[in-house]
């Protein structure tokens, strides 16, 4: 994980001691939102003034607040301008107030980066989408976006990967590159259409890809097996298509428009024909295309012709189980000498997709 020694010590600044700087800039950039057992994992401290002192200061210079949940625990939330400014980043989103539903998500997500340090994620979305698109040439299109609306004197602004879940390279094997992964962040409370949403959203930037692992974090194992067969059926299925029979259609579709046979439009032709005259392009198509027309090429030929198209993507999918924040685990002005349980963060249920023929890489 990158840790910008510059911005740290900008942190310092502010009254925290190094390791409390640390803490503060992977809170600010995952989550916003964490708890005194979170600090306390990620220091290996115990209970007692360390955390209550670091509590009362963050509390005093006005950088965070304290939430209490359920009457059995506090929710610290990073918001303070002056901190994020420090790391350059005060317009984050995690500097908003949020739902329960949405803290819980955030805190099972930190649990998850503190437990993985290791990796070098993508923190921003600039960092996202330039991954994608200049280093993949991916078109931004095929990208997960959202659009906001502004005032009425304003435009919309698109803005992507607005889950800001963890998208980092699995650590490389040998000469190969590292696999692309995504991932989903289930706080254990949430309903089986959140995740649905998620993959749906994410579908046009999965065919783009070659090799990709999709990495399902959650709070709760008892969902890990029903989220599997979910990724499988949704994403799978479509990562497998003929593109034989895609382009077929494409030709069929295409025919139909040079001969101006569309009496009214047909909206899903048209955005299938946008799609596959960008997916198809070049001479090797349209040579094609004009012998299909003229009757010369048969359907099986035609599958023939582009046999070598077939999909060679290599799909894993994982599962995590971290540790469960359905209580928090510390009051602002907690003392004694309690412990933090420790927690394991396994990599589970692995699985490969059928077709795939290049080796997955394991973090």
């Amino acid at each position: 994980m990158r840790v910008p020694a510059a911005q740290i010590a900008r942190i310092r600044d502010l009254g925290y001691t190094e390791a409390e700087a640390q803490f503060l800039y992977i809170v600010a950039v995952h989550s916003g939102y964490f708890t005194l057992g979170q600090f306390l994992a990620f220091t290996k401290a115990r209970y007692g003034k360390r955390p209550t002192s670091f509590a009362q200061r963050l509390i005093k210079q006005g950088h965070a607040t304290a939430r209490d949940y359920l009457r059995k625990g506090s929710i610290f939330h990073l918001f303070s301008r002056t901190v994020y400014g420090q790391i350059d980043k005060d317009n984050l989103r995690n500097r908003k107030r949020h739902s329960f539903e949405f803290i819980r998500t955030r805190l099972v997500l930190l649990d998850f980066i503190l437990a993985h340090q290791d990796l070098e994620y993508f923190e921003s979305e600039q960092e996202k989408v330039s991954f994608f698109c200049e280093t993949l040439h991916i078109s931004k299109d095929r990208l997960p976006a959202k659009v906001y609306e502004g005032s009425p004197e304003c435009q919309p602004t698109i803005r992507y990967f607005v889950d800001k879940f963890p998208l980092f390279l699995a650590p490389p094997v040998s000469v190969s590159p590292g696999v692309v992964t995504l991932s989903y962040v289930d706080s254990g409370q949430e309903t089986p259409s959140h995740y649905l949403a998620h993959l749906g959203a994410y579908q046009a930037l999965f065919r783009e890809l070659r090799n990709f692992r999709f990495l399902y974090i959650g709070a709760n194992s008892g969902h890990f097996r029903r989220a599997e067969e979910t990724f499988w059926k949704l994403v799978g299925g479509r990562v497998e298509s003929d593109v034989g029979g895609e382009i077929l259609k494409y030709f069929q579709i295409r025919k139909k428009w040079d001969d101006r046979g569309y009496l009214f439009p047909v909206t899903a032709d048209f955005e299938f024909l946008t799609e596959a005259r960008r997916r198809f392009a070049g001479e090797r198509f349209d040579a094609v295309y004009r012998s299909w027309r003229a009757g010369e090429v048969t359907e099986e030929g035609l599958r023939d012709k582009f046999s070598d198209l077939r999909p060679d993507q290599a799909v894993s999918f994982e599962s995590c189980l971290v540790r469960q924040h359905g209580v928090p685990l510390a009051e602002v002005c907690r003392s004694g000498d309690g412990r933090a349980n420790k927690a394991r963060h396994p990599l589970r249920h692995r699985s490969r997709h059928p077709e795939g023929d290049s080796k997955l890489l394991e973090a």
